[in-house]
């Protein structure tokens, strides 16, 4: 009986390996699926359709169109860098069918509809919807994005993770992730 039970421990340790305890592990990594989050838009994305206030899941609208999500907690640094050439980056590649979103994440809904208001109307944003997140405070749960990054950026192609960029908003690798961008397109 000894003999069964250690063999179904090795068989339950082998069919369930453990965790190494990283935090990265816990994170969206290359090859994780995008998955559906709702939000309520801001700005931006002036021929969507959408109206500002109007809530959807606009991953969902996207399906398996090459994508970077932007994530923020934070809006000063080169965000607004970042936000203008994600949005001309759209807009010259619209017949690859590349999308951008922007969500800010924080505390209390109504000041980060007007904190993503802002960030549309400073950069003057019309191909890149900005919006609040549904789950404002943590982001889509899914995704699974780290609590103490100022900036994460998901670049996903075919409903799945090519790249995510974490970093403050003074280090946003602004070229890097469009590159990263232009080469993911069909």
């Amino acid at each position: 009986m000894l003999r069964a039970f250690a063999c179904c421990l090795v068989f339950v340790a082998a069919a369930c390996p453990a965790k190494s305890g990283r935090a990265d592990e816990d994170r969206l990594q290359t090859g994780d699926p995008v998955g559906v989050f709702y939000v309520t838009k801001a700005g931006g994305a002036i021929d969507d359709g959408v109206e500002p206030g109007q809530d959807l899941c606009y991953r969902c609208r996207y399906g398996s169109s090459p994508m970077v999500m932007v994530f923020l907690r934070e809006t000063d640094g080169k965000v607004q860098q970042l936000v203008q050439r994600l949005d001309a980056t759209v807009r010259r590649n619209e017949r690859s069918r590349l999308k951008g979103l922007v969500t800010v994440l924080g505390k209390g809904f109504g000041g980060l509809r007007e904190t993503a208001s802002r960030v549309a109307h400073r950069g003057k944003v019309t191909n890149v919807p900005v919006v609040v997140a549904k789950e404002a405070e943590t982001g889509p749960l899914n995704y699974k994005l780290p609590a103490d990054a100022p900036v994460t950026i998901v670049v996903a192609k075919d409903s799945q993770v090519v790249r995510v960029y974490t970093s403050t908003t003074a280090d946003i690798p602004v070229d890097s992730v469009i590159k990263e961008a232009e080469s993911i397109l069909e």
